[in-house]
This record gives C-alpha cells, structure tokens and sequence, in this order.
C-alpha cells in the first residue's frame, strides 16, 4: 500500500495549521510550522487567486491526512456515512473519530494516529478482551479499548499519557491511566470534534 514518505511538517505547512504528527515536538519552537508557516515548495508563499473547487479539495485533503487515510479509504468511509440515515457530513466526522486507530490515540495511548495505528496493526490493542489488529475498525458504545500487557511495561506509553494531558480527551471517551485502558461512553457527536474542518465542503465536493 502508498505510503507517505517526506517530511510529515511539510503537510503541516500545506494544510496551514499544526496537526502534531511530531507529538513534543510540536509544543516547541523547533517545530517547523513555528518557523515557516507558509506553504513548502518555490511557490509556497505565492498568493493566487483559490477556486471553489481548489477550496473543497483542499479541506478534504486536511481532514484525510489528519486522520491518516489513503484517497480510498477516506472515499469509503464517506460513502458509508451517506447510508446511514441523518446529515451526511456528520456521520462522516463520527465514522472519522470511532476508527479504533483513532480512539487508541484520542485516550493517550500514542503520542500520534501513527503510532496508535502501528500499535493496533501489531496486535497490541485489545477491544472487549479480544486482540483487534485492523486500524479501520469502527468502536461501539461501551467497547473498552486496552493496550496488551506486553505493551503496559513500554514507558513510552506513560509517556504518551503524559503528553496527552495538553489535549483534551472527549466526553465521549474514558480513560483509566491506572489499569491502562479505556471506554466507549457514547458514539461521538460533531460537537465533540474540535477540529477546524468543514465537512460540508467534502461533503459538496463528493456530490459533484
């Protein structure tokens, strides 16, 4: 499968705003959004006139990569959030949010959706006592999400909790710092995605 293999601050750079692909990185000043907030590239500081089409495009292409989705996956995932009943747009942000790769990295477990992705595809995530390894998969409402006893000795975890406190973890989720694991309150609602992302603008490019 493609994967992305340049500079992850340079997609910060692209998309114009911190997506903490670095974790600790990220809160100094070495990060390189704090130095060159512009666009990478000859033309990166260049201001020319944006399409509408270029606008949609571009949000799509932000919300993507913040989660960590190939073009096909985040397509498919959007397709599924137009078959279920209710506002399109919105069920494609909870669809985005209950990803377990996601859910591992919203509780504290990773310092980033990388990691928390390469955790769960190594078989070091347990969902209901029962080891899950496809990133992709969606949680329900009362799953408890727990990292493998191999994986709960790793100080790097406690680290990744330890980092996490600079970010809110959301009322949908719970997280026992103690035991290591976490809980499924409720299905995520669009007012729980702080994110500066406007759906509608995927939402209007995929209906052209």
């Amino acid at each position: 499968m493609a994967r992305y293999r340049d500079s992850v601050c340079k997609i910060c750079r692209r998309e114009g705003m911190k997506l903490f692909f670095k974790t600790d990185r990220c809160y100094t000043d070495k990060c390189a959004f704090e130095r060159r907030s512009y666009a990478p590239g000859q033309h990166g500081q260049g201001k020319g006139k944006i399409s509408e089409y270029a606008i949609q495009l571009r949000e799509k292409q932000k919300v993507k990569r913040i989660y960590g989705l190939m073009e096909g996956q985040f397509k498919n995932t959007f397709r599924e959030a137009e078959r279920q009943k209710g506002i399109t747009g919105e069920n494609l942000v909870s669809l985005l949010e209950r990803r377990l790769d996601n859910v591992v990295f919203r509780l504290g477990f990773a310092g980033n959706r990388s990691e928390a992705r390469m955790y769960v595809t190594h078989g070091l995530v347990r969902v209901n006592g029962k080891k899950v390894d496809i990133a992709s998969c969606f949680v329900k409402e009362n799953d408890v999400i727990e990292v493998a006893a191999s994986l709960k000795a790793n100080p790097k975890i406690a680290d990744n909790l330890k980092t996490a406190e600079r970010r809110v973890i959301p009322e949908w989720l719970l997280t026992d710092k103690t035991a290591m694991n976490g809980k499924v309150l409720r299905l995520p609602k669009r007012d729980d995605v702080t994110l500066p992302m406007s759906e509608r603008l995927i939402v209007e490019l995929y209906s052209k």
